[in-house]
């Protein structure tokens, strides 16, 4: 399609590409009449990648025409979300636009442009949560499957709050096999990557309190849908999204896997050698051997002394 990976996932996540749900169970797939469409638009693919282009804060400020400490702070106060985000070498967190998103604010608030810089309500960095609220929005759009949007919900909310809402196990070990997997840091560290794990949570009360909101319905149409698995008795276990599996508590990074216990196996006794009976020559001793007869030569004779 002409599309760099990460531009087609962009497109994808934001809808500008449609996608199908793949018989086997894998990942969602993109039809033969889906790729037709695309290709019959005007201007294919420059069209499509200009509008998933993402622009950083240099190249924002330079679209709009203003400062980048403007920018930053008109992004700081919300009227920008972010679509993506990564660190760079020195662990800072880089924001990222869609250059669509940075010239239609310039279109519909015109003002923000010049004059006294806007100030975030109390100090507040509202990037990381409208960058949770999009995240959430594209990762809907991703799946029908009610266990799997629940889940999506629920990465947003630490274990403490889950465990308050879902206490069922089994439904919380069904959350935690659906869940997004997080986006990765490269080079990976463990410090980075809970960076990353921070992004992933909500910190302010309302912003939690939305999110909680979100998976107690969330969890309605999920059981609705069909209840989370849970053991049944016999070898024999269902597959599937509503099979009968158990619960598994994750572990936590560097917890070794346990490992099967080996069967025990029983010390043997130390064995005696056999007794030698009563006149038995001592095996390689010299009065053995000088015991041992001589046999005869073919003719049946022994040869005579000194011959």
């Amino acid at each position: 399609m002409e599309l760099r990976l990460g531009e087609f996932e962009l497109a994808v996540q934001l809808g500008h590409i449609r996608t199908v749900p793949d018989p086997g169970g894998g990942h969602r797939r993109v039809t033969a009449r889906e790729v037709a469409r695309l290709r019959a638009a005007a201007d294919f693919p420059e069209a499509l990648r200009e509008r998933v282009r993402t622009v950083g804060t240099s190249d924002g400020a330079e679209l709009l025409g203003v400062a980048p400490g403007r920018f930053t702070k008109l992004a700081r106060t919300g009227r920008l979300a972010p679509v993506r985000c990564y660190l760079n070498r020195y662990r800072a967190v880089v924001w990222l636009y869609l250059a669509d998103d940075v010239v239609e604010l310039a279109l519909r608030e015109p003002e923000l442009l010049s004059g006294r810089h806007p100030e975030p309500d109390g100090g507040q960095d509202r990037r990381a949560r409208n960058w949770r609220g999009r995240r959430l929005a594209m990762l809907a759009r991703q799946t029908d499957d009610p266990w799997q949007q629940a889940a999506e919900v629920a990465c947003a909310l630490d274990s403490a709050h889950l465990a308050e809402i879902v206490p069922d196990p089994y439904e919380r070990a069904c959350l935690r096999r659906l869940r997004p997997e997080p986006f990765r840091v490269h080079p990976e560290s463990v410090i980075a990557q809970g960076i990353v794990d921070r992004l992933l949570l909500a910190d302010e009360p309302d912003e939690i309190e939305w999110f909680r909101l979100r998976l107690v319905e969330a969890l309605a149409d999920a059981r609705d849908h069909c209840p989370a698995p849970r053991p049944v008795a016999g070898p024999a276990r269902k597959q599937g999204l509503c099979a009968t599996t158990e619960p598994s508590e994750p572990r936590s990074s560097g917890q070794a896997r346990p490992r099967a216990p080996r069967p025990a196996v029983r010390a043997r006794a130390p064995q005696s050698p056999p007794a030698r009976q009563a006149g038995a020559p001592i095996q390689g001793s010299l009065l053995g051997r000088l015991r041992r007869p001589r046999r005869p030569d073919r003719g049946g004779r022994r040869p005579a002394p000194g011959s």
